[in-house]
């Protein structure tokens, strides 16, 4: 089964831009869609955004749309998020995880119930 782990958090000042990497390892790639999820300290986790297992489809939440971009490489097996304008409410710690592909059919996966696959989650820390 696939294994997912998180590169590329740290601490930027809020307006900053940061990039994150999900790189995957066993099972085959292009037979999950990812998400990204993310979870304020002291807070429950929420879904950030999620791609298409063929790169073609993503869908974000309201919260970072236009300023977040996911997109993914399936020859590399990595999926990156790339954060622009960051703000302070982006502090939290950041997961990808995988949701087994059901056909061609996608519809965008938001709980994070519906994800089997974890990632061990990378910090991500804005400064005011």
């Amino acid at each position: 089964q696939v294994q997912l782990v998180e590169v590329g958090g740290g601490l930027v000042q809020a307006g900053g831009s940061l990039s994150l990497s999900c790189v995957a390892s066993g099972g085959t790639f292009s037979n999950y869609n990812i998400g990204w999820f993310r979870q304020p300290p002291g807070k429950e986790r929420e879904f950030v955004g999620n791609v298409k297992w063929n790169g073609l489809s993503v869908y974000y939440a309201a919260s970072v749309r236009g300023r977040f971009t996911i997109s993914r490489d399936n020859a590399n097996n990595t999926v990156y998020l790339r954060m622009n304008s960051l703000k302070p409410e982006d502090t939290a710690g950041y997961f990808c995880a995988a949701e087994t592909r059901r056909g061609d059919v996608w519809v965008p996966r938001t709980s994070a119930s519906e994800y089997a696959h974890w990632g061990q989650g990378t910090q991500v820390t804005v400064s005011a």
